[in-house]
């Protein structure tokens, strides 16, 4: 048996729903029962058939409504690992940190692109990072005073799936000095994140450690969870580029939010409109259960 969860940017109408059940029988779904709508937003639609075909369908409906489709069982996760950067947060903190250098937009393109899938990752992040060698460090905390956002919804959903005691853990390909701190505005237990190269009150162009990469962010994931003694069934994995989707793809859902069109494609979900509070509907999980900011 699978769920269809329905979740529409401002409000969830008898057209949306009708649309939605159509959608499901050309799928050739079996549909079994339906919810009432949550919060005004948010429907479940439980069915028999091909999980495949009903998000492909559902997906073709019109309107800002985002569709996850999964297994019934182990629907509210008890592990959370998420990127960072244009994730948890609205900014990539390496393209904001290059401003500060006044090479934005060469350091931006180069981002762009490696988050695509079209170039290596290490290499394009230690080719960026070498860019910024002089940069002055006072300049990490002036970025993010002035540049680094958490994205809406962020602390609701980790804080919430804490207080269900769910393991949450952040990882990033950006850097310790942004990870850490951003991990305490938002709750997060733990954080995983590239080391700058500091000397002198200036960055040195270079990388301190391993790379956190998507090799590092999959064996993350698989780690943590035998730590907690988890099934994969039972993790939720969230990103938007290329280098998150082993993770996503190894997870028991994968989300992709706002993501890159490969990532969104390796998923098992693309979140398109809605805020991360997203991710607390399709656990079932309705708004008067949420922990709020």
């Amino acid at each position: 048996m699978f769920i269809a969860t329905l979740i529409a940017k401002d409000s969830l109408n008898e057209r949306d729903i009708t649309a939605a059940l159509a959608g499901l029988d050309a799928s050739g779904a079996l549909i079994s029962r339906q919810s009432d709508v949550i919060d005004g937003r948010a429907l479940d639609i439980f069915f028999a058939g091909d999980a495949v075909a009903a998000r492909q369908h559902l997906e073709a409906m019109a309107g800002e409504i985002d569709v996850a489709v999964q297994p019934e069982n182990s629907r509210q996760k008890k592990l959370l690992i998420s990127d960072m950067d244009s994730t948890m947060i609205t900014v990539e903190c390496i393209d904001e940190l290059a401003d500060y250098a006044g090479i934005k937009p060469q350091i931006a393109a180069i981002t762009e692109r490696a988050m695509q899938g079209e170039l290596d990752f290490e290499d394009a992040l230690r080719g960026r990072v070498a860019l910024l060698r002089g940069l002055e460090t006072a300049a990490i905390q002036k970025c993010l005073d002035e540049r680094v956002k958490i994205m809406p919804g962020a602390e609701t959903l980790v804080r919430t799936m804490a207080r269900d005691a769910a393991t949450t853990i952040l990882v990033s390909g950006g850097f310790t000095r942004f990870a850490k701190p951003v991990a305490q505005a938002i709750g997060f237990e733990s954080f995983h994140a590239n080391v700058l190269g500091e000397e002198s009150g200036l960055l040195t162009g270079d990388l301190d450690g391993a790379i956190v990469d998507s090799t590092c962010k999959d064996e993350l994931l698989q780690s943590a969870a035998r730590a907690a003694n988890l099934s994969l069934d039972q993790c939720i994995a969230v990103g938007d580029g290329a280098n998150d989707i082993p993770m996503l793809q190894r997870a028991g859902l994968g989300v992709a939010y706002h993501a890159k069109p490969k990532a969104a494609q390796a998923a098992d979900v693309a979140i398109r409109y809605n805020d991360l509070t997203a991710l607390l509907y399709i656990q079932g999980i309705a708004a008067d259960r949420w922990i709020t900011a």
